[in-house]
């Protein structure tokens, strides 16, 4: 019984090994990753600063992951179909392109979601 759930310990943490070669892949071959990066650091040290609410930071968190998740998926879609089709074919082509518009869209939903959460606060502070 002890020896199984080592190896179910083991193979939890090789899931996160394979999680975390993922994130590193993305983060060194999408350029825009490190846009989105410096956008998520300056969004939430700027939360910080305006000492936002629990619930704000719930919302910018979750927008942020959205963001992310898209872009994790738009570079495993990429990398599927430069496999599955190394010539250029039409359906190639829409796949990588609507990949690609799922995160120009979860980027506009950040932007209004950020201005709309820390515009308010950040106006009152700069102002006031």
């Amino acid at each position: 019984m002890i020896d199984q759930g080592r190896q179910e310990a083991a193979a939890r943490a090789h899931s996160f090994k394979y999680a975390f070669a993922g994130w590193r892949y993305v983060l060194r071959t999408q350029h825009n990753s490190w846009i989105h990066g410096v956008i998520t650091v300056a969004v939430f040290a700027l939360s910080l600063w305006l000492g936002l609410a629990p619930l704000e930071w719930a919302i910018l968190i979750l927008t942020a992951t959205i963001v992310w998740i898209a872009e994790f998926v738009n570079t495993a879609v990429e990398a599927v179909v430069d496999l599955a089709m190394p010539e250029p074919h039409p359906l190639a082509k829409v796949a990588k392109d609507v990949a690609a518009a799922a995160v120009l869209l979860g980027a506009i939903g950040s932007v209004s979601v950020g201005l709309l959460i820390l515009g308010p606060p950040l106006l009152a502070r700069l102002t006031g």
